[in-house]
């Protein structure tokens, strides 16, 4: 056996023993029965041919042979052109070049040729099975004690040497495996094969780039559904995510998952939010990101200052409170249900409280999200409002007097 390469070409020449079929002087010879060679490269399926008499017409190889027609010339199939060089003639030579290999191109390939004989036409049983691999690197073990293997999905016909690069440079070869008893989460580690260092594998690495996406983006309104995605860069792909969140300056809290989903969010759900992805490499976690849930004011309320009694011609000052995200930007107050003309402020100061002050107060909060009152807040003079009830209950009584004055002057005439 021996092996010529020309940049990532791999051409195979097999001189096993030889598979010979035919009978009456027809015969087609194969050098092989199997090959497993790398994708990307190149191969060559010899073989040699012998016929009894007559000239042959018509050489070429198929995979492909349906019912009661001739079989697919591979010549004629664009998955291969520009690919296939027949090397071979019309005497005994039929020996195949395909170049570029895809994985694809894994079958079992047959020669046929065509004589100017009745009956003239021959093809070789069982042809030369074709299997084309990509190199891969398999990650055993557990965190600090990983074992790389570089793997094929068939045995290299060649028996190559296999060499190992770490982030793009050569670190050691003569062995399909690496051992560490620490790997990097920073570092990619592939293999080729040696003579073709060009067919680099896949590199395997930690994941990287992790990163946390919010949709939909822009402003977060309570009630509203939000998800968070956590993607990662990573080869073997990410085994495992896992959110760290803090709400409201609470304690971190976990969940696992891609994905963290908030049918309808709410104000307490307000914090920080990052998340860590997992492979066999090593781990890496995202920027932390702040989640503000926007809403319109709630629990808004009045108080009153000083507390307690309300004394005439004292100064009185109510405040107006409220829950908001943004903060509200403006306050509305109203007596009696009426709107002040001068009451926009948060506070609303009475500097000189009188009895006709006496009734309901409340406030409207308002900001970029929608508007809140309060409840109504009920504020007198207690002097003032005995004295009027005093007054009330006194007329009262004089009416019924002169009304049992009036009944029983009609009932003595």
């Amino acid at each position: 056996m021996s092996l010529r390469t020309a940049g990532s070409v791999l051409v195979v020449f097999l001189w096993s023993v030889t598979v010979v079929l035919g009978q009456n002087g027809w015969r087609v010879t194969y050098t092989t029965q199997s090959i497993c060679t790398l994708k990307g490269s190149t191969v060559e399926l010899t073989c040699s041919f012998r016929y009894p008499r007559g000239k042959v017409t018509t050489t070429f190889w198929f995979t492909e042979w349906g019912t009661g027609v001739e079989p697919k010339d591979l010549g004629q199939d664009p998955e291969y052109a520009g690919r296939l060089e027949y090397h071979g003639d019309k005497k005994k030579d039929c020996t195949l070049k395909i170049t570029d290999l895809r994985e694809r191109d894994s079958a079992t390939y047959k020669f046929r040729f065509i004589t100017d004989q009745t009956r003239g036409k021959y093809y070789g049983h069982p042809g030369v099975t074709l299997s084309v691999t990509g190199l891969q690197v398999k990650v055993t073990g557990g965190h600090q004690d990983k074992t790389l293997t570089c793997i094929t999905t068939c045995t290299l016909t060649d028996n190559p040497t296999y060499i190992w690069y770490k982030n793009g440079h050569k670190v050691k070869e003569d062995t399909s495996s690496l051992d560490s008893d620490s790997f990097s989460d920073a570092d990619s580690y592939s293999c080729a094969v040696k003579g073709h260092e060009d067919l680099l594998s896949p590199a395997v690495y930690g994941p990287r780039n992790t990163s946390v996406s919010v949709s939909p983006s822009g402003e977060i309104v309570e009630g509203s559904s939000v998800t968070l995605t956590c993607s990662s860069d990573a080869n073997p792909p990410v085994q495992s995510y896992t959110w760290w969140y803090k709400k409201n300056g609470g304690d971190y809290q976990s969940m696992t998952g891609p994905q963290h989903v908030f049918n309808q969010i709410q104000s307490s759900d307000t914090g920080e939010y990052y998340c860590v992805s997992q492979n066999e490499m090593g781990t890496d976690r995202s920027r932390t990101i702040n989640m503000d849930v926007k809403y319109a004011p709630k629990n808004t309320s009045v108080s009153v200052s000083p507390s307690g009694e309300i004394v005439e011609g004292s100064s009185v000052t109510l405040t107006c409170s409220s829950d908001a995200n943004p903060p509200v930007d403006k306050y509305t107050w109203y007596f009696q249900n009426e709107t002040f003309l001068n009451g926009c402020g948060q506070m609303y100061n009475i500097s000189n409280f009188r009895s006709e002050d006496s009734g309901h107060y409340h406030c409207e909060a308002w900001n970029g999200r929608g508007s809140r009152n309060s409840t109504a807040l009920m504020i007198i003079i207690p002097g003032k409002q005995t004295s009027v009830l005093t007054a009330a209950v006194g007329i009262i009584v004089v009416v019924l007097v002169l009304i049992l004055c009036f009944s029983g002057f009609m009932w003595f005439r």
